[in-house]
């Protein structure tokens, strides 16, 4: 009884360290895998937000020999000077005008997609949809300028309906700068809403339906829910990026297409202000959390009926 209670009690001692090693083998062997991934991060990104963080409570740049004089005046210019307040309205009246677009025309796109039973058409369709990650983003944007200008495609169009009407005068508005944006960021909306969609299993599907439940009930009770977490996911991709846009809104806005993104792209390039540029750009990252902070117990109901 002796001898064989000696190798069942080593035994119940060493397999708790045997399960800490493997444990511990485990988390090196992920660390090894995600250090080369952070380390990039650091060095390409958060070092020089750190940087530019600090540039932001500077008085100037400290380049040719300048002195380090720190001040909160760049902060506090927000606040004093109401035409930024305005353009901050504008920059996120344009991210809700984009992402509420692309909500509408991304879900539908996901579920057609997920529909698609033949390989070859699902195919076309994939390509159809990343096709504008396939051009330079210059270019797209001035391919609208064509299509939206006067005597382009749409006035074109437009005059040969009705000849005597006056020009449309859709270019260097707000809704170009909203139709050019949601051409560039539909894409994030409808991959990560057919993520979601494809998910969803037929046999719930098949049960609303034998219940006596219509389409459009279906869609409401059954698929917008489920879809919701890829909806929040999308949205979130497409917001924040479309706020601090500056090429779209200063091609195809013009005159009108004054946002966060070109008032913080003028402060660096053109009027080398680099400290309240910085500035800016960290008020609006701000404004973007505040926003998601606001809305997190309604984007967390959702995601979690949705995951139900």
């Amino acid at each position: 009884m002796t001898e064989t209670a000696v190798p069942t009690t080593a035994s119940a001692i060493t397999a708790p360290a045997a399960a800490m090693g493997a444990e511990r083998r485990g988390w090196l062997g992920t660390a090894a895998l995600l250090l080369p991934a952070y380390g990039w991060l650091t060095l390409a990104i958060f070092l020089p937000l750190l940087m530019m963080l600090g540039f932001s409570f500077l008085k100037v740049a400290p380049f040719g020999g300048r002195a380090i004089v720190g001040t909160f005046d760049n902060y506090l210019a927000f606040f004093r000077r109401p035409y930024l307040l305005d353009v901050a309205w504008t920059s996120l009246s344009i991210g809700f005008w984009t992402t509420g677009l692309s909500a509408l025309i991304g879900l539908p796109a996901a579920m057609a997609l997920a529909r698609a039973t033949f390989g070859r058409t699902r195919q076309v369709l994939f390509l159809l949809i990343i096709l504008p990650f396939w051009t330079n983003g210059l270019v797209r944007v001035f391919s609208w300028t064509m299509v939206l200008r006067d005597g382009g495609i749409i006035d074109g169009l437009y005059h040969w309906i009705v000849p005597d009407a006056a020009p449309l005068g859709l270019l260097y508005t707000y809704p170009a700068i909203v139709v050019g944006l949601v051409h560039a960021y539909l894409p994030y909306m409808i991959l990560t809403c057919y993520l979601s969609v494809v998910a969803i299993d037929d046999q719930i599907l098949e049960a609303a339906r034998s219940l006596g439940a219509r389409a459009p009930v279906v869609f409401w009770k059954v698929i917008l829910p489920l879809a919701t977490p890829g909806l929040i996911s999308g949205s979130v991709l497409i917001f924040v990026p479309v706020i601090g846009s500056f090429m779209e809104p200063r091609i195809l806005g013009g005159r009108v297409g004054v946002t966060m993104g070109t008032v913080i792209e003028d402060q660096f390039t053109q009027a080398f202000n680099w400290p309240l540029g910085a500035a800016l750009s960290f008020i609006m990252l701000l404004i973007v959390l505040a926003i998601f902070a606001l809305a997190s117990p309604v984007l967390k109901r959702q995601s979690g009926g949705g995951a139900v």
